[in-house]
């Protein structure tokens, strides 16, 4: 991959709100240099329900759909934030659906490469998790919120 495409993928991860945020610059070129560029068509699943992923994947580009059964509306996953984040912490199979809703472009990196840059620098491993950390907390708050607000209301 040429440096100047590399630079760009870079800033749309490091761009990204609810992406892995607590990365820094250096840690971003380490991972861009590992990971492998994939391209998904519209309606690809990017991860699967019920099989592990062995790895995460960043989106760059287009935007993916989490298919949860419960919800009416898919929550969307924007070009800097990730997915297949569970069953990466797992090592679990996947707990839903990620649908690619228009043509996308991802890192993945796999378990293996990301234990050995972690092994090499301790403290981007630490500041990757607490960014997964975060990216989680972010999802679930939604969740959360979008159901209580399809709730009726209680009554007395």
């Amino acid at each position: 991959m040429s440096k100047a495409i590399q630079q760009q993928a870079v800033s749309v991860l490091s761009a990204a709100e609810h992406g892995l945020v607590y990365l820094t610059a250096n840690d971003w070129a380490l991972i861009a240099d590992k990971a492998v560029r994939m391209t998904f068509k519209a309606g690809d699943r990017i991860v699967e329900q019920g099989k592990r992923t062995h790895g995460v994947y960043l989106l760059l580009q287009g935007t993916a759909s989490v298919q949860i059964p419960t919800q009416e509306i898919p929550p969307a996953i924007a070009p800097g934030e990730v997915c297949g984040e569970i069953s990466f912490i797992d090592e679990q199979p996947a707990t839903v659906s990620v649908v690619a809703k228009e043509p996308v472009e991802a890192f993945y990196l796999d378990r293996p490469t990301l234990q050995s840059l972690f092994e090499l620098f301790p403290h981007l491993g630490s500041r990757f998790y607490h960014s997964l950390a975060s990216s989680l907390s972010h999802r679930l708050r939604e969740l959360i919120k979008e159901r209580g607000t399809s709730q009726p209301p209680k009554k007395n």
